[in-house]
């Protein structure tokens, strides 16, 4: 099925497993295989993971504490409601932030050009009630990855070592920083497709690997189940830093009634330029597609929705 779906689209990678199984490997090149390549904002997803571990240790207070715990300078901000913002709602892009994600004067791109990016994030006005809309913000990232910083008292990538890529078994792979040296929350992490597939095979195995739990099953749920709603273009829902959807059959008799009835759920993470992260579970599967734009041609969009998805609900 995926032999004569996936090479005409000229990915970098894909790399499809079922029950820990590899079942699809296809690489553009030696090199896709061997080099690590930017994942961009499939870096929330992991620094989530990370949150959930210290979460798990005590490190890090649980989801419903506010920022003005780790930010005691936010109590004195203008906006009353700024300071309670909580750690969840920094999870879930639901702060409040008024930010355009890649453009303008509030953005992630004008952030990494002034000196100290978190304190540029926290400083953003509210245009939204906290916790009630979901607006895409690499600044909230940045935000979180400080925290974790400051709750562990070692760096993202130190702590992330020890207790994430150590385990797994990842040892190659750069992660970039702020000019106060706290690695990038939002994106600036570059990793190995296979290396991918066993950040997915972890979740999909809650949590558990080589028989020792890394991050606790409360926490894989809690992390990856729809928080909010996303608005359009974007499809499904929200979580910890990870996207939630459904493939639905839109051909069948379902087209006829108001929803479709969903065939396939499933939580991903995603990072522009055509980088996720797919878990199923109903299915043991976990599917990673990487991809670079080059000669500015653009990546395929909807890979696996559109032509891996359908393939796959005809096992269900």
């Amino acid at each position: 099925m995926l032999q004569q779906t996936i090479p005409p689209l000229d990915l970098r990678s894909c790399l499809v497993s079922v029950r820990g199984e590899l079942i699809y490997e296809h690489y553009r090149n030696q090199q896709a295989a061997t080099h690590i390549a930017k994942i961009n904002s499939c870096t929330k997803s992991v620094l989530s993971a990370l949150i959930c571990i210290a979460m798990d240790h005590g490190w890090l207070s649980k989801a419903p504490t506010p920022i003005s715990t780790f930010f005691p300078q936010l109590v004195s901000d203008p906006d009353s409601r700024k300071p309670e913002i909580t750690l969840e709602q920094l999870l879930t892009m639901t702060a409040g932030f008024n930010w355009d994600e890649f453009g303008g004067q509030n953005s992630f791109p004008r952030m990494t050009r002034t000196d100290h990016w978190v304190k540029f994030a926290l400083e953003q006005q509210l245009s939204h009630v906290p916790g009630t809309y979901m607006e895409y913000n690499s600044g909230v990232s940045q935000i979180l990855s400080a925290i974790l910083m400051q709750s562990t008292g070692m760096s993202v990538a130190e702590f992330a070592e020890r207790y994430l890529f150590g385990p797994l078994g990842i040892q190659n792979y750069e992660w970039e920083s702020d000019p106060q040296g706290v690695h990038t929350g939002g994106f600036g992490l570059k990793m190995l497709p296979q290396d991918l597939l066993k950040f997915g095979q972890l979740f999909l195995q809650q949590g558990m690997w080589n028989g020792q739990s890394l991050i606790s099953i409360d926490l894989v749920s809690r992390s990856t189940k729809p928080a909010i709603t996303v608005t359009p273009p974007n499809h499904g829902s929200y979580a910890w830093h990870w996207w939630v959807d459904a493939y639905t059959n839109e051909t069948s008799e379902a087209k006829v009634a108001e929803q479709p009835t969903p065939i396939l759920h499933y939580y991903y993470a995603r990072g522009f330029g055509g980088q996720f992260v797919y878990i199923v579970p109903d299915l043991e599967l976990v599917a990673v597609l990487t991809n670079d734009k080059r000669k500015k041609e653009k990546p395929p969009l909807d890979v696996f929705p559109k032509r891996i998805a359908p393939q796959l609900a005809k096992l269900l």
